[in-house]
């Protein structure tokens, strides 16, 4: 039997227990070996968007899968040249394992719903199991329509296995995933303005963005007026 490898890719700015409870609940609930958590170096769909540095995004990924047994690091988007296509990252990865891998490739619902936007996106499903999380907004309905629209008609519902299944192509995992609700948007913007992200990272990762006063803009200094909280 071929080794079952997890893959969770992203910008991880930063990583935040969000990104870890999923990885955590999908390794366990998909039986595998490791998985890797890929932090994208170009990522094409956000072109204009400032994204922290490659060695600062890293080291709190070291910082914060360190002490878990199945967790591991790869910085192949940085190896590879141009922009970090998914279908190229996952073909590298297959290369590199002498295709004795079979890979779980990690996407969020809203995210997997716009996958006719990705770059040569119907051969992701010749390259890796598909493992969409869900999202308590999106509804499952939702995925079943896109696969068939979008990817081929030919993907069935196995109620046996709790996967959609096809003839030629990798099977799709809708997981049952505790949605946490934690985005790397609100921890950026909360550390700009001077407030709290205990329990929203890990304490590793909180002193690490602290140490290096990572996201902190001039309106943060003590000294200007805080806006009210909501919530």
């Amino acid at each position: 039997m071929p080794r079952r490898i997890g893959v969770m890719g992203g910008t991880f700015d930063p990583i935040h227990l969000g990104h870890l409870r999923t990885a955590e609940e999908a390794a366990e609930c998909l039986g595998l070996e490791s998985l890797y958590f890929i932090p994208s170096a170009f990522p094409p769909h956000k072109p204009d968007k400032k994204i922290l540095a490659f060695e600062h995004r890293w080291r709190m990924l070291e910082l914060a899968v360190q002490d878990h047994p199945k967790f591991r690091l790869s910085d192949i988007e940085l190896r590879l040249p141009g922009k970090s296509y998914t279908v190229l990252t996952l073909q590298r990865l297959l290369d590199e394992s002498r295709n004795e891998v079979e890979f779980y490739f990690l996407v969020g619902l809203d995210a997997f719903l716009e996958l006719n936007t990705w770059w040569h996106y119907h051969e992701l499903f010749e390259l890796a199991h598909m493992c969409v999380l869900r999202r308590p907004e999106y509804r499952q309905e939702g995925l079943d329509e896109f696969l068939k629209t979008n990817i081929s008609p030919d993907y069935r519902w196995n109620e046996d296995e709790g996967f959609y299944e096809h003839p030629r192509l990798f099977p799709v995992h809708p997981l049952r995933n505790t949605h946490l609700g934690i985005s790397s948007t609100r921890i950026r913007r909360l550390v700009s303005e001077g407030r709290s992200v205990r329990y929203l990272v890990l304490p590793e990762v909180m002193r690490y963005i602290a140490e290096k006063r990572l996201y902190t803009l001039e309106e943060s200094r003590p000294d200007v007026k805080r806006g009210k909280c909501s919530l």
